[in-house]
């Protein structure tokens, strides 16, 4: 008798290795949520408990150089998913398609989505203060499981229906974009800064 693993989703967890950037990048995320007037609009229209450029600006790369270098170091981490995935591409490269900054107040959170139209998805986290909630990533199947019995607390991560990864300052963290993930509302006092993106 035996048992394989099937199907497998998969989470890319890397250090981005560059403090200066990090700190570089906390700093103009900072800076953009005073200066951008539509983005605050837009965040208090949708109920977003803090700042986030999603829809406001769509040329940070351009924009500020921090991002640009971002755009760089994410562009080898994304060719080295792809590769994990076995992806075949063709010969091609995933190709950056959106970036934008999350700027979370201490009790913010945002709800279970998934980021269509992408291949793979993905957040660096800039600043994640202490109580601070981490990123919860949903079993894809669950939809499906209509009889299936909980899982035991102790059950492998593999076979658990959610799983919740607690980054740290400079984490980068990639998944294929149909993975529905939501941030659960956090407890802390501070602000929870990232940069979020999409490759097609």
């Amino acid at each position: 008798m035996s048992t394989r693993a099937l199907f497998a989703s998969l989470l890319y967890e890397a250090a981005l290795g560059d403090e200066a950037l990090v700190g570089e990048l906390e700093a103009s995320c900072l800076q953009l949520a005073e200066d951008d007037a539509a983005g605050r609009r837009w965040a208090k229209a949708h109920g977003y408990s803090g700042y986030t450029s999603y829809a406001s600006l769509n040329d940070l790369p351009l924009r500020d150089p921090a991002f640009d270098d971002l755009r760089r170091k994410l562009d080898k981490h994304v060719a080295a998913f792809a590769k994990e995935c076995a992806f075949d591409l063709g010969g091609r490269k995933l190709k950056l398609d959106s970036l934008w900054v999350n700027i979370l107040a201490g009790g913010g959170g945002h709800s279970g989505h998934i980021h269509p139209h992408s291949v793979v998805s993905g957040t660096v986290y800039i600043a994640i203060p202490e109580g601070a909630a981490g990123l919860r990533l949903e079993d894809p199947r669950l939809a499906m499981m209509m009889a299936a019995p909980v899982r035991r607390a102790d059950a492998p991560e593999m076979l658990q229906s959610f799983l919740t990864v607690t980054p740290v300052s400079g984490t980068i963290l990639l998944w294929e974009s149909w993975l529905r993930h939501e941030v659960p509302a956090g407890g802390s006092k501070g602000k929870r800064i990232s940069v979020s993106f999409n490759y097609r």
